[in-house]
């Protein structure tokens, strides 16, 4: 359900990979959406420069590409894996006098080859969901000139406890979230919402389902692959017909803060917050920091055991949050743990002072730490925590990795996130540090 249909990958390594590739081939859309939302965002992101830049993320075949060149006057970089949509939309351009505005490139969305800053626009109609909104918010922030925009659709819940079914069928296609878990998501990543409008029913029917379930009926289900990528497709169908109203496509409209955002809560103001590594003279805070936090001194214990153990700390990775005086008033620790032997990082103590909680003080400091982890080359990080809390990071259950505590813990509780999707993520049981005691 993205703009090609298919996961975003390389094409033509499988038979089903490239009998839905068959399946969505010349179809009016590659996923739900109309030139009239493309038409709607576009108001909805503006005022824009006289020519935007625009990347258009996950282009497909380039419906909205040729629209916002058409319509906005804009050059818009167009990047898609399937080399084929690419070289039809080349094509197509050229055919409309616009080749001088539409530039193809092949290559993953989440590995973009371009300068920080490249774009007034980025665009994403149908695609997030092929990287993640956490990857692709994380991924496209640096490539926002200053006043920038970034256009995403993602499918989300619109009802706190859906069907079973539903629940079930997505949870293991694509784990949905609800609007508020989005937002508090963009928000850590560091946007702020502009708009959020869910799409009509009919981008669902008119405009995707209904030509795709007519090239259902007419298709040999003979073909190599075709059987599996028939009963995917059909299930999709099947389950938006019957739960259409538990989930929704919306659109978000966000923008990168400058000094200030917006609490999703209440519409407040919040500072934008600025985060660093600790050095000496802010242990005394740190300590402070989560003593106010916790009910005990346990959590402020636990860290400087930690600093103490030069098998678990790793300078660099204890993280704080600072007011614009520059005093600390949140904090995130990243260490040294393993999985069966081999590295992984845990998350953990994170605190701020009650009087910055719920402002994304503590926020800044989990995306910083694992933002620097990133850079450091590390890769798995687990967390037990609020499974509520998490997700928006990017953590999801470490039992889908095959990853064991030495200990009795809800599933939902305890979360892993790979911060190098490329790399293999080690199994087995976690071994904390000495400090945690477990």
């Amino acid at each position: 359900m993205n703009d090609t249909g298919t996961p975003d990958h390389v094409p033509g390594t499988d038979p089903v990979t490239e009998a839905f590739f068959t399946l969505h081939r010349d179809l009016p859309r590659q996923g739900p959406g109309s030139d009239a939302t493309t038409r709607r965002l576009l108001e909805m992101a503006g005022p824009l420069p006289e020519r935007p830049r625009v990347l258009d993320a996950g282009c497909g075949p380039g419906r909205s590409t040729l629209l916002l060149a058409e319509e906005a006057g804009a050059h818009v970089t167009a990047v898609d894996l399937h080399q084929p949509f690419l070289d039809g939309l080349a094509a197509e351009a050229a055919r409309r006098g616009l080749g001088g505005q539409v530039t193809v490139v092949n290559c993953s969305m989440d590995q973009l080859p371009f300068p920080d800053h490249s774009f007034d626009v980025i665009w994403a109609e149908g695609s997030v969901y092929t990287i993640g909104f956490d990857t692709a918010l994380r991924a496209w922030h640096r490539l926002l000139a200053p006043g920038g925009v970034l256009v995403a659709t993602e499918i989300e819940w619109t009802v706190p406890s859906p069907a079973a079914s539903a629940r079930a069928y997505w949870d293991a296609a694509y784990p949905l979230r609800t609007h508020a878990t989005n937002t508090d998501a963009a928000q850590a990543a560091g946007y702020r919402l502009s708009a959020h409008w869910p799409l009509p029913e009919t981008d669902w029917w008119d405009e995707y389902y209904s030509p795709l379930t007519q090239r259902i009926s007419r298709v040999d289900p003979r073909q190599p692959g075709m059987p599996e990528a028939l009963a995917a497709l059909q299930a999709e169908i099947a389950m938006r017909r019957e739960h259409g109203g538990d989930y929704q496509y919306a659109a978000y409209v966000l923008q990168p803060h400058d000094d200030t955002l917006v609490n999703s809560e209440n519409g407040t103001t919040m500072p934008t917050w600025t985060t660093r590594p600790e050095t000496t003279e802010d242990i005394p805070a740190i300590r402070a920091i989560n003593l106010a936090a916790f009910p005990t001194a346990m959590e402020a214990d636990i860290i400087e055991a930690l600093r103490a153990d030069p098998q678990a700390w790793i300078d660099g990775l204890s993280m704080i949050t600072a007011a614009p005086d520059g005093t600390p008033v949140g904090y995130a620790l990243l260490t040294r743990c393993h999985g069966d032997g081999a590295p992984a990082l845990t998350l953990g103590p994170c605190a701020v002072l009650p009087s910055v909680q719920r402002t994304g003080a503590g926020s800044a400091a989990i995306r910083a730490a694992l933002d620097t982890a990133r850079d450091m080359g590390e890769n798995l990080v687990l967390v037990l925590g609020h499974a509520s809390y998490y997700p928006r990071f990017g953590f999801t259950p470490a039992s889908r990795f095959g990853i064991r505590t030495p200990f009795e813990v809800p599933d939902e509780a305890m979360m892993a996130i790979a911060l190098d999707t490329t790399r293999p993520i080690p199994a087995g049981t976690i071994q904390y540090p000495a400090a945690f005691g477990v």
